[in-house]
């Protein structure tokens, strides 16, 4: 989120102190990510020692079993969490988890370009947890992929509401005129989707863990060039499209030409990658995103500075070479 949580910061202090024995000299609230139920604050301890702190509402515990599990494994791409004095990798904390992490000083995805190098590194690291042999009670644990219809139905819903209610939020307005000029696309979006989470359950896929969120704000650059995935909030058991769709799918900027994604199969290796896959779960993220953000601006005033952004993000999907026009490229 991008404006700090109203959580009196002695509160936050205090539950350091006893649940990880931190006397904390400096607590910082850092205006990151685009989850409205997730804050971060980076963390000074006395003896200078620096810590990444993510109060987080609706946690999973994968979030931190799963990075633990895939560090002990050997994939060095993964910062785990500190655990507590009590050994567990997170603690209450009234309507949020508390998750402390090493603080990495760097910058992400957006911020920097990856070298060559990063991207091999992030080729390689997807392959090896996409191979991870999980425990079976790990697995059993882990979301494992249903195709939901859930976000094209939200979507419909939104497009119903846009024709009849009158909106008093200047930012809700923008978006019903925008939703109401674009109608035709997005029943078009939807009715391609539809068509293809067919196509896709009608073959036999192989199911391994995904992290199912990988783009460039979540890789992380460290300042002495080590590359991270973070932010495991939402890992699934699903077809690896589900990971590689990110990787030349208009999420970002890393990807902006078919040699970079050449380069990172180079570290990822050789796969078949099935297109249609590929093309649903381009076209369901589009979905998805236009669901989250048109409930977050239609159905709430909740956001403040965040309201302006997320209605930016909405708007770009449509624009020429961004994620739809990808999406409908991939499988002609």
């Amino acid at each position: 989120m991008l404006e700090k949580p109203d959580i009196e910061e002695e509160l936050i202090l205090s539950r350091l102190q006893n649940e990880y024995g931190l006397r904390v000299i400096e607590l910082t609230f850092l205006p990151l990510g685009a989850d409205m139920g997730t804050a971060v604050y980076r963390v000074v301890a006395q003896n200078g020692t620096a810590y990444f702190l993510k109060l987080r509402k609706g946690f999973e515990e994968i979030s931190v079993t799963i990075p633990l599990f895939l560090r002990s494994q050997g994939v060095q791409e993964i910062i785990p969490p500190i655990e507590t004095k009590s050994k567990q990798g997170w603690a209450d904390f009234g309507e949020y988890k508390m998750i402390l992490y090493p603080f990495i000083e760097g910058n992400d995805g957006f911020e920097r370009e990856l070298t060559d190098e990063h991207k091999r590194t992030l080729g390689a690291a997807l392959k090896a947890i996409h191979s991870a042999q999980l425990p079976p009670e790990l697995k059993k644990s882990i979301p494992q992929e249903t195709f939901s219809p859930q976000a094209r139905e939200s979507v419909k819903s939104l497009l119903a509401l846009v024709e009849t209610r009158i909106f008093d939020d200047l930012t809700a307005v923008k978006l019903a005129e925008f939703m109401k000029s674009k109608r035709d696309e997005i029943s078009r979006l939807i009715r391609r989707t539809e068509e293809l989470v067919l196509e896709v359950q009608s073959q036999t896929l192989d199911m391994v863990l995904c992290h199912s969120d990988i783009h460039g704000g979540n890789i992380l650059i460290s300042d002495s060039s080590d590359l991270y995935i973070v932010d495991w909030d939402n890992p699934i058991l699903a077809p690896k499209e589900r990971d590689l769709m990110f990787i030349g799918g208009g999420i970002d900027e890393i990807w902006k030409t078919k040699r970079e994604e050449a380069v990172f199969y180079e570290g990822y290796g050789e796969t078949e990658i099935n297109l249609s896959a590929l093309a649903y779960y381009r076209y369901e993220r589009v979905i998805q995103d236009l669901s989250e953000i048109g409930k977050q601006l239609l159905l709430t005033d909740e956001g403040g500075a965040d309201r302006e952004r997320s209605l930016g993000w909405f708007t770009s999907n449509f624009e020429p070479g961004q994620t739809i026009e990808i999406a409908e490229k991939t499988v002609t």
